[in-house]
């Protein structure tokens, strides 16, 4: 079992990491003084499969209420909140409670957003299901919910009180699931770690085998990587956490683009860093051996290359409402070599609009 503290001063936390993590949490939650009810906010497909294994860790020692919502990108919308929120509401009373985020990245926002705003904040704790969320969505504090126009778009910086990586959860993936994970794991060799980018070349296999130490491994270091950038700048203030947003300007257009269906999450970052890294080497940051790795690596892995399915023109609508722009000036996270990144503003519209039609190949 692998611990990371997250040190924010009166907001820190710990990232536990492991194989049966799960069992650890009753007296862990205790110790931390959770609330003895507990609000589980999970997806319907969480709640089928690993429903009855949440209730036989913490049944014992708290009340469990489950609200499972759809399992899709749609469930982080405004009406979805309200809705639960109401149902919150309805259940709590006057008991004091703790929200439960147990699911992917979808949920984890979701839930995260609805701890943060009922009475103005109640206890979170993150239970990531999905490889994406135990490296990354499931860390950090971000929440949100979508509107039309863009993704993210409504938010709030909340930290939970613990997350837990069962690494057990991750057993049960399919191809696709642990794909969209390994993109973002690409995003933080990328942006911080040549090892991890050369890890991934020569491991990526294991991981989809399932291999519980390549697992480990993969989890505990892009977790590690992630608490030491929001430690250094939680609330993206100091321009050190908007390298976590590498791929995720022109990712999130497509995603906004296809509206939440077309491309899942890992895939539309994948594609979202492709474009970054071309963008990078048009503007001489990059060399094209560097930036061919990175293509390499996306497609040996599996994810897209090119964009099918969606206009161009929507991508490009989309990417104008990144809410990481300021004004008129646009922000993207681009590199400088395998494991280094910067953030650059005021990247040239011809740029922009070459590098996404590199991904309209056909």
């Amino acid at each position: 079992m692998k611990k990371i503290k997250l040190d924010l001063g009166k907001r820190s936390y710990d990232i536990i990491i492991g194989k049966d993590a799960l069992r650890l949490l009753p007296e862990y939650l205790k110790r931390l003084g959770i609330p003895r009810d507990i609000f589980v906010i999970t997806n319907t497909y969480i709640y089928n499969r690993y429903g009855a294994i949440l209730k036989r860790e913490l049944g014992k020692s708290f009340a469990l209420k489950f609200y499972a919502t759809i399992d899709s990108e749609k469930a982080k919308s405004i009406a979805s909140a309200v809705k639960i929120i109401d149902f919150l509401a309805g259940y709590a009373g006057q008991k004091k409670i703790a929200v439960c985020a147990f699911g992917g990245g979808v949920i984890g926002d979701l839930a995260g957003f609805i701890a943060s705003i009922y009475k103005r904040g109640v206890p979170l704790v993150e239970i990531p299901t999905t490889l994406l969320a135990q490296i990354d969505s499931g860390i950090g504090g971000k929440t949100a919910i979508d509107l039309s126009q863009a993704k993210n778009l409504v938010g709030t910086f909340y930290q939970p009180k613990a997350v837990l990586c069962d690494l057990n959860f991750l057993l049960g993936l399919d191809k696709k699931q642990l794909r969209s994970g390994l993109a973002e794991a690409v995003k933080y060799a990328a942006i911080r770690d040549k090892g991890l980018f050369e890890f991934l070349e020569d491991n990526y296999q294991a991981v989809f085998s399932r291999d519980i130490s390549a697992l480990n491994h993969l989890v505990y270091t892009c977790a590690n990587i992630k608490a030491k950038i929001v430690q250094a700048d939680e609330k993206e203030e100091k321009g050190i956490r908007t390298i976590l947003n590498f791929g995720h300007t022109i990712g999130h257009a497509i995603e906004a683009a296809g509206s939440y269906t077309r491309y899942g999450h890992g895939e539309a970052i994948a594609l979202g860093m492709l474009s970054a890294a071309r963008i990078s080497e048009h503007l001489g940051l990059l060399d094209s051996q560097a930036c061919q790795r990175v293509s390499h690596l996306l497609a040996k892995i599996g994810l897209p290359q090119e964009v099918t399915g969606i206009k161009e023109s929507g991508v490009l609508k989309a990417c104008k409402l990144d809410k990481k722009f300021s004004g008129k000036r646009n922000r993207f996270v681009l590199l400088k070599g395998i494991g280094s990144s910067v953030v650059y503003e005021d990247v040239p519209e011809g740029i922009i609009r070459k590098s996404v039609s590199e991904l309209f190949i056909n």
